[in-house]
């Protein structure tokens, strides 16, 4: 919410324009006749115990005397030593503190100002003292009064002068309460609409203030008895007959009747612009009350008050049109009464237009007009320097016409000041206006050069006050020489301002006020600067926040750069609170620990020499709710009740639901348990109870935010006793031992017992056998053991509650089992069927039900390698385990390795453990394919030949019958040349390959094999060195060409070579592409890594199918690294040591992932350095 007092600021101007276009004085330094400048009020009340002083203040040049009238006569001061005039002044100064007496003084004085160009008179000043009587003594009898009835206490203070302000007090000056029972009236007595016993007391004082003295008199205390109707019988029982005492009714219900006004109709004359009080004070009883209308028509908006508990009708500055009929209604049960006031609004004289002083050239005509209403209409007359008019001396130039005077080629003598008077039977008005004829050049008034700023888009007003006679002619133009000002974009007041009602930046600038009559002409220049007005970018927004958080503000300001702000923040449009909580920066607030009060509207106010703007946001402080009040039970029945509570203060966020909890003081006392919970819009709820427990209830609301406090608890509530409603839950039969039953149960709560002695029927029998109950009554305990029990065999068991009434109903039955033992026989027929190399099907036969003696849980399968049958060492032996739940018959065993000996047995579970295995089954997994090549190295390069060394797998899963090798040559320009595939015998463990290209790079890719097929596969790069003989030959061919023109060519070809080489440098160091690397990306092989440029080497590259080797040339470290890789579907490397997760039928629901491993080659490293033989062989 943002305001700006732009407006504001035009209404000033136009109330400071109104104020220069309707006064325009005449410079203090030429004649002019007296203008009164300041008066006494018209009806002036004096403390009489100070001294009076009657202001009368005029100007004039020359300088006014002063003299004074009282009661219509000469008033000579200098003839009473009490009364002195100020110096230079008219004012009265009356000597009461030295022996002057005020009353001496009462009576109407009227001050004269006078020079030798006329007179101007002062209001008819009544001057009187204030009194403050004291109360006459009276004798007050008690008042004693029957209940119900109706009382007025009369105060009839002392007229004082003004009027006294009545309330009324008892003997320890505390105002007595007053109610729509019992109220004060305009008149100062105290009414009583029916009286009650706790009226009666011996203090009612009234006391009367008078705020002028500021004294206060007291009357003396009135004394009130209220009787009841027993008491009234037997206090005058000595004097009334039999049939009188008892013949007296009881309290009785009363219709309304008015205590004032009396009657059904009055009048009231109320004078324009005053407060129009009616009143109606009725009795009754029930009380009654008062409600307003008026006739015809409806109360004044925003102008009608109700007081004094609706007994008083308050109008404040009422109109004509406020006359009419106001009718008051007192109504109760029993009925209504009314009474209708006849208002009639009059109205003193008021102006409608007041004369105004007149300034005339000679030989000019003009005009005084006087004119005024009122009710009834005032009478208008005219005086010349305080004569009536009609007996002052002739002037030929005026003309008296009703309310207007007109003058017609005044002359100098025809200065003089003029009164009006315009007066009813209700006041009157008295108004100066002097006509001063003058013959003077024009002058400006304002001050030359000043400067006027003024905010974009807001209106300018420019100045030029002036006075001259005859009235000058005033002219604007922008500027030294610019042209005359013209045009709707300017408006032209008669007292001379300029206005520009909607400034723009192009506004700014001197503008020249030109002022010229018939006897001369005056010129003034004045500055007009346009700045931007200060706006406020960032607002401060609405903000909710919990109690004990922070907050800020933000208030961001743009303003013109000449101008300095001034930032204030408010708090609901007051001063922010004094606390080191709020914090005002620069451009916010921050509140820390919010807290309630901080609640409300926060307002940011920026202000300039010449605009202001500001702009408010809320802040809302929630919290939890306030604990719920008043807690109250009703309605008490055996197995419910009511509950009612007041909710606290929701603290500005709704409460959403109210949690009722209760205690059991009986059984669990100080433990609060949850009853129920209920919307937030209800405040009662119907509760269920249970026999036998002392009920206390609390309420805790909720909201948003969180939960209140708990209520404090409600009165207690003990409920009768009664049979158990419940059985205990959760009745089980377990045995312990393989010869027992243990029953246990979840016992019951105390408030579920019902009453008091609560104990447990424990009862049970040998299902499918013609057997009795067994029971047993134990109380204080959840379990019962039966001993001597057959192992394993079902039980029918039930569980009663009971109490010191009787039994809770019949409860069910359920089913449970003597103790368990191990299992006697183990599963036979065990089968094994393999699938292939690393899966199994186990097939056995399941063992009768009666040797499990038991809970059939499973069975158990137990497996473990042997043996490798490619590889003859012993090795640890680890047992794996698979359990298939339920009467299962047949599993699956998953991760076997290829090419193993294994054996199993199984055995079958219950709760107590497992039976004995099955005799050991052995079985062989078949061969598979190998893993990678352990490692491979590539050493001892020559011209012409590379040494190949690798390890055997890790895992041959099989007999191997051979390796593969494949390679094929890499040229610097990074294609692939052609692929040659060897096979070596398995028993070899190295390879010298030779007729290999000198200076050559290969990438190499080999695998082991088994009968079954090709393992994965390893890749690795070499490099072949470079001919020794082939450089010499290259350097004496440099020596021997001594020649010129040989020199040169070199020349050309080397500049030409290292120009390629920096070209290639800058390629690899961007990152870019070579043509085998966006085959290799065309190809989608996931395994290329990128070129390491650091160390000169190159990355690593292997082909996501490792039986197929690279179409195209690929780079490896020159480290002779040489990554292993794992095959992608085989299990060998997870088949130990891990137990597997399976489905119910045994399969294998794991994931396998290869891994893989580096293993540092050793061999001469080579990382190609570049030369100009290198760089002219991959160029050919």
């Amino acid at each position: 919410m943002m305001k700006n007092s732009i407006s504001a600021s035009k209404a000033s101007l136009v109330f400071f324009l109104y104020q220069m276009i309707s006064a325009l004085d005449v410079p203090l330094d030429l004649s002019q006749p007296p203008t009164i400048t300041q008066q006494s009020p018209k009806d002036y009340i004096v403390d009489p115990r100070e001294n009076i002083v009657i202001q009368c203040e005029a100007k004039g040049k020359p300088p006014p005397s002063f003299s004074w009238t009282r009661n219509g006569t000469h008033f000579d001061i200098d003839k009473d030593e009490q009364v002195t005039m100020k110096p230079n002044s008219g004012t009265l100064v009356i000597n009461i503190m030295n022996g002057g007496k005020a009353e001496a003084y009462e009576g109407v004085y009227q001050c004269t100002a006078r020079n030798e160009r006329g007179a101007a008179i002062s209001n008819n000043i009544v001057i009187r003292p204030s009194r403050s009587p004291l109360w006459t003594k009276e004798k007050l009898e008690p008042n004693q009064v029957r209940e119900g009835d109706s009382l007025v206490l009369h105060c009839r203070p002392p007229v004082g002068l003004p009027p006294p302000i009545i309330f009324w007090m008892d003997n320890a000056f505390q105002r007595l309460p007053q109610s729509e029972r019992v109220s004060q009236g305009l008149n100062g007595d105290l009414y009583f609409s029916n009286v009650q016993p706790e009226d009666t007391r011996e203090d009612y004082i009234c006391y009367a203030r008078f705020n002028h003295t500021q004294t206060i008199q007291q009357k003396q205390p009135i004394s009130v008895k209220v009787f009841s109707m027993d008491s009234l019988n037997d206090t005058i029982a000595a004097n009334l007959s039999d049939t009188d005492i008892y013949g007296a009714k009881p309290v009785t219900e009363r219709p309304p009747i008015l205590l004032t006004p009396t009657g059904t109709t009055s009048n009231k004359v109320e004078l324009r612009g005053n407060v129009l009080l009616l009143e109606c004070i009725a009795a009754g009883l029930p009380t009654p009350v008062i409600r307003w209308i008026k006739e015809g028509g409806e109360l004044p908006a925003n102008r009608t008050f109700f007081e004094n508990f609706k007994k008083t009708l308050k109008i404040i500055d009422v109109s004509e049109a406020d006359s009419g009929n106001y009718k008051c209604i007192a109504r109760n049960i029993l009925g209504s009464t009314h009474h209708v006031i006849s208002v009639t609004v009059k109205a003193a004289p008021y102006w409608i237009t007041a004369p105004r002083n007149l300034v005339l050239s000679p030989g000019e005509d003009g005009t005084l007009i006087c004119r005024a209403n009122g009710n009834p209409k005032p009478s208008i007359s005219w005086l010349a320097n305080g004569v009536p008019i009609a007996i002052a001396p002739e002037d030929p130039s005026r003309k008296v016409d009703g309310d207007t005077i007109i003058f017609s080629a005044v002359q100098e003598r025809s200065s003089a000041v003029y009164q009006c008077n315009a007066s009813n039977e209700y006041g009157y008005l008295l108004a100066n206006a002097f006509v001063n004829v003058l013959a003077e050049p024009p002058r400006i008034l304002t001050p030359a050069n000043k400067l006027y700023q003024v905010i974009l888009d807001s209106p300018a007003l420019i100045d030029c006050a002036y006075f001259g006679s005859p009235k000058p002619e005033i002219e604007w133009f922008k500027g030294v020489k610019g042209s005359i000002l013209r045009g709707n974009e300017y408006v032209f007041h008669d007292n001379g301002t300029l206005e520009i009602p909607v400034a723009q930046k192009d506004s700014t600038g001197t503008y020249t006020c030109v002022a010229r009559n018939e006897l001369g002409k005056i010129q003034n220049e004045v500055q007009l600067e346009v700045k931007d007005p200060t706006m406020i970018i960032k607002q401060p927004e609405y903000k909710v926040i919990q109690r004990y958080g922070h907050v800020s503000f933000e208030c961001i300001i743009k303003h013109d750069s000449t101008l300095i702000p001034t930032v204030i923040w408010l708090k609901d449009n007051d001063e922010l609170p004094d606390d080191e909580r709020f914090l005002v920066g620069k451009d916010n607030l921050t509140i820390m620990n919010v807290t309630d009060k901080d609640d409300g509207t926060y307002t940011c106010i920026v202000n300039t020499t010449l605009d202001s703007v500001s702009a408010s946001a809320v802040l809302t402080v929630v919290a939890r709710p306030n604990p719920p009040f008043d807690l109250e039970l009703t309605g008490q029945l055996e197995r419910s009740i009511e509950l009612s509570w007041i909710p606290g203060d929701e603290n500005n966020s709704p409460i959403t639901s109210f949690v009722i909890e209760y205690e059991d003081g009986l059984h669990e006392p100080g433990v609060w348990h949850y009853q129920t919970e209920v919307p937030g819009s209800q405040t009662t709820v119907q509760l269920k109870l249970s026999p036998y427990v002392n009920y206390s209830f609390r309420v805790i609301a909720v909201n948003e935010i969180g939960r209140s406090q708990p209520s404090e608890p409600s009165e207690q509530y003990l409920t009768k006793s009664a049979n158990p409603d419940e059985n205990p839950s959760n009745v089980q039969g377990i045995g312990s031992e393989p010869d027992n039953l243990v029953i246990t149960w979840e016992s019951l709560k105390g408030f579920q017992s019902n009453g008091p002695g609560l104990q447990y029927k424990v009862s049970w029998r040998q299902k499918d056998v013609d057997d009795e109950w067994t029971s047993v009554v134990v109380a204080n305990v959840s379990k019962y053991i039966v001993s001597g029990t057959p192992t394993f065999v079902p039980y029918e068991i039930k569980v009663q509650a009971l109490n010191d009434l009787g039994y809770a109903p019949e409860p069910s039955e359920v089913i449970g089992h003597s103790g368990e033992d191990l299992p006697m026989v183990a599963p036979g027929n065990v089968q094994v069927h393999v699938i292939n190399s690393t899966l199994a099907k186990v097939h056995w036969d399941p063992v009768p039900l009666k040797s499990v003696r038991g809970h059939l849980q499973g069975y158990k399968v137990y497996y473990w390698k042997v043996q490798s049958l490619s590889r003859r060492s012993k090795r640890h032996i680890e047992k794996k385990i698979l359990t298939f739940r339920g009467n299962k018959t047949f599993g699956m065993l998953p991760g076997l390795e290829p090419y193993s000996s294994y054996k199993l047995n199984v055995r079958v579970v219950n709760g107590k453990g497992e039976g004995p295995a099955s005799p050991d089954r052995v079985f062989k997994t078949p061969e598979g394919v190998p893993s990678s090549p352990s490692f491979l190295k590539i050493t001892n390069p020559t011209l012409d030949s590379l040494t190949l060394e690798w390890g055997s797998p890790t895992h041959p899963n099989g007999v191997l019958i051979s390796y593969i090798l494949k390679f094929q040559p890499i040229n610097n320009t990074h294609e692939l040349g052609p692929l040659v595939e060897i096979r070596i015998p398995a028993n070899e463990s190295s390879l010298i390959l030779k007729n290999l290209n000198y200076s050559t790079r290969y990438k190499f890719y080999f695998n082991a094999q088994t009968s079954v097929g090709s393992g994965s596969q390893i890749t690795e790069e070499a490099v072949t060195i470079m001919d020794e003989g082939k450089m010499a030959m290259a350097s004496r061919q440099v020596d021997i060409a001594t020649q010129g023109w040989f020199i040169g060519l070199m020349c050309a070809v080397a500049l030409l070579i290292l120009i390629l080489l920096i070209v290639c440098f800058i390629r690899r160091n961007k990152g870019g592409k070579y043509p085998v690397k966006e085959k290799e990306d065309a190809h989608a092989d996931p395994e290329i890594q990128p070129m390491k440029e650091d160390d000169g080497t190159f990355g690593e590259y292997s082909d996501a199918e490792d039986h197929k080797p690279l179409k195209k040339g690929s780079r490896t470290p020159s480290d002779r690294t040489v990554k292993k890789e794992d095959s992608d579907d085989s299990l060998v490397d997870y088949g130990e040591g891990v137990n597997g997760q399976f489905n119910e039928d045994g399969s294998f629901i794991g994931q396998y992932s290869g891994k893989k491993e580096k293993e540092p080659a050793e061999g001469n490293e080579s990382s190609e350095a570049p030369s100009p033989v290198n760089a002219m062989n991959s160029f050919v």
